[in-house]
């Protein structure tokens, strides 16, 4: 049974996204499979963080409107924490949120449109949003390689339970994630024994990348978006497919769907065309054509909607996708 560390509260500020911005679509991602670091409820979210070598408690409250948004933004910590690191910390949300962004444009362009119009209806100010690192992002990305959701889910627990931190704040009791150099120095014998099968050498190497510094997170979101992908490729395991998705999710590329996953096939197959399987090379430029330079952001939010709805409807087609 890992020890519990206890996080009081540090901090605690007012934060204002650039509207229209909504809360719960931005914080909670139903298509996201579960896992031990975060809890969402309506208007409220807690999440660790690890962040520049300290593990925080975060919690966010929605004090605000779509048009007029307000987000409570509290700390919680083992230890005091300076100014100086606690105005990086909430630059570092805000990135990650990407409350800074001007989507206005956007959710004007389609508001009519056919099937994204009633899409924006009920999430309009969504973003894109990412509470985890480059390097977290990329440990979640290899835990869904070729498995279930239930599978993906059992590794990742088992991953937080053996190299992870157990935390406690608000009431709350949630994982934050791990360094590098953790995995960096596990044998993979190790880790083959949590059952991440050939995971284990992923988890290493990916791992020692970061260890040694080979790209840098915050140099990436100052580049173009050709440049950040060629940088990308320089970690290992990283394609045409995972970069784009880092390319959205941690940058914050609007437009950078290039390949598209057997997975994500079959349920774009059923939302643009209402089939069971349309070749990839045809979603592709479906989605080209409706949306443009915010092809991936409007998928995002087609995506997300459609999980949004199985919170509350059962979808055949989909579960048996999902099978969680």
């Amino acid at each position: 049974m890992p020890r519990i560390t206890s996080l009081e509260k540090i901090f605690s500020t007012c934060i204002e996204p650039n509207p229209p911005f909504n809360f719960d679509a931005t914080v909670h991602k139903p298509s996201h499979f579960p896992t031990l670091d975060n809890i969402y409820e309506d208007g409220k979210y807690w999440q660790t963080m690890n962040f520049q070598g300290k593990i925080l408690g975060i919690k966010m409250e929605n004090e605000g409107s779509v048009d007029n948004p307000k987000v409570r933004f509290t700390v919680y910590s083992q230890f005091p924490l300076e100014d100086a690191y606690l105005q990086r910390l909430t630059e570092e949300i805000r990135w990650r949120y990407d409350l800074d962004s001007d989507i206005s444009e956007f959710c004007e362009k389609f508001r009519e449109e056919e099937l994204l119009g009633p899409v924006l209806q009920k999430r309009r100010g969504m973003r894109v949003s990412c509470a985890y690192s480059l390097y977290e992002l990329l440990m979640m990305a290899i835990v869904l390689q070729n498995a279930t959701v239930r599978r993906t889910v059992q590794m990742m627990e088992a991953l937080f339970d053996k190299y992870g931190t157990k935390v406690r704040f608000d009431g709350k009791e949630l994982y934050a994630f791990w360094e590098p150099k953790r995995l960096h120095e596990a044998t993979e014998q190790e880790l083959r024994e949590l059952k991440v099968g050939y995971r284990a050498k992923y988890f290493k190497k990916t791992s020692e990348d970061f260890v040694k510094g080979i790209v840098e997170e915050s140099k990436l979101r100052q580049m173009n978006k050709e440049e950040a992908r060629k940088e990308l490729y320089k970690l290992y395991g990283v394609g045409p497919a995972s970069a784009s998705i880092l390319l959205f999710e941690t940058l914050h590329h609007y437009d950078t769907i290039e390949k598209i996953g057997p997975w994500e096939q079959k349920i774009y197959s059923r939302l643009l065309f209402d089939k069971e399987l349309v070749p990839a090379d045809t979603i592709l430029r479906e989605i080209d054509k409706r949306y443009g330079k915010w092809k991936t952001l409007a998928m995002h939010y087609i995506f997300e909607d459609l999980f949004w709805k199985r919170k509350t409807e059962k979808i055949e087609w989909l579960e048996k996708l999902i099978r969680l």
